[in-house]
């Protein structure tokens, strides 16, 4: 009888460790999204690898820019476009490291929309919606990262996809972006 109640506690306790594992990105994630909403800038910042976020956000800002710079008959006619290609990668980043704030977070998980380095300054209220239109699917990428990928119902091409990642055994930290637009690149 004490062996099976012995089995039981340690069977009852693996599969509730296994429940917690496997839950934490989901609870960290609505954390997020609950903080965003409201918000609350200094659970943001909790929940926030911001170094991360912000090497991220560069990465994937610069491909968009080239991509678009890439599409811009003016660009590639006028001659600038190789200077262009080339000052762009430093120019986004300085303004991504200044960007990417509390607020910011706040607004790309609202809006769905990824910031926009050409518009300094804090988001607009104005432009905030109510969570409402913006469509989330979740999803293990990895053992170790979650995804979130948020799409606004007006805009069904483009989506914006935040990464958690784990941070130890149970604790989750946003540390990616990855921006998917339904334009499609073409060749330069």
């Amino acid at each position: 009888m004490a062996r099976k109640l012995i089995v039981g506690v340690a069977v009852a306790a693996a599969a509730g460790f296994a429940l917690a594992w496997a839950a934490s990105p989901v609870l960290a994630a609505r954390a997020l999204i609950h903080a965003a909403k409201a918000g609350d800038s200094r659970k943001i910042e909790q929940l926030v690898d911001f170094p991360s976020l912000r090497g991220s956000l560069k990465e994937e800002l610069n491909a968009e820019l080239i991509a678009r710079m890439r599409r811009d008959p003016r660009v590639v006619e006028s001659g600038l476009g190789g200077l262009g290609l080339m000052l762009a990668p430093m120019l986004l980043s300085g303004a991504v490291d200044t960007l990417v704030t509390p607020e910011v977070v706040a607004h790309m998980v609202t809006t769905a929309e990824a910031p926009d380095p050409t518009k300094p300054g804090d988001p607009d209220p104005a432009d905030e919606r109510d969570g409402n239109d913006i469509h989330q699917s979740w999803g293990y990428r990895s053992l170790n990262e979650f995804a979130v990928t948020l799409t606004d119902r007006d805009r069904p091409d483009d989506h914006l996809a935040l990464i958690m990642e784990r941070r130890g055994l149970f604790e989750w930290k946003l540390a990616a972006a990855d921006l998917q637009s339904g334009q499609e690149v073409q060749p330069g």
